[in-house]
């Protein structure tokens, strides 16, 4: 009998908090590396706002970050035969999103 190789692969439990379970939303990344690691800044822009907050950090490994750049790429691929192409911007992301100021 042939074993799968799910039965191969040794069990990890990864245990999903509530607080982050709900995730934090964020429409912008800085990425910055140095020789030992990639800093990942995820960060919520708001329309009109001049002053954006980091919401969250993530440190990696060189090795790591080419996994999830490969991870992502095989996601996008699967999400795009499923759903279509994804809309790309052709010039850069707008800092006020092209939308009116907002005004009280």
């Amino acid at each position: 009998m042939e074993e799968t190789n799910n039965q191969n692969q040794p069990h990890l439990d990864i245990e999903l908090s509530e607080e982050i379970a709900e995730g934090i939303y964020s429409n912008l990344a800085i990425i910055t590396h140095s020789q030992s690691e990639f800093v990942i800044d995820f960060v919520k822009i708001m329309p009109g706002v001049p002053k954006a907050r980091v919401k969250s950090r993530i440190l990696l490994t060189p090795q790591h970050a080419k996994r999830l750049v490969k991870a992502l790429a095989e996601n996008l691929s699967k999400f795009e035969q499923q759903h279509g192409k994804i809309k790309d911007f052709d010039t850069p992301f707008p800092m006020n999103f092209n939308g009116p100021t907002g005004q009280a």
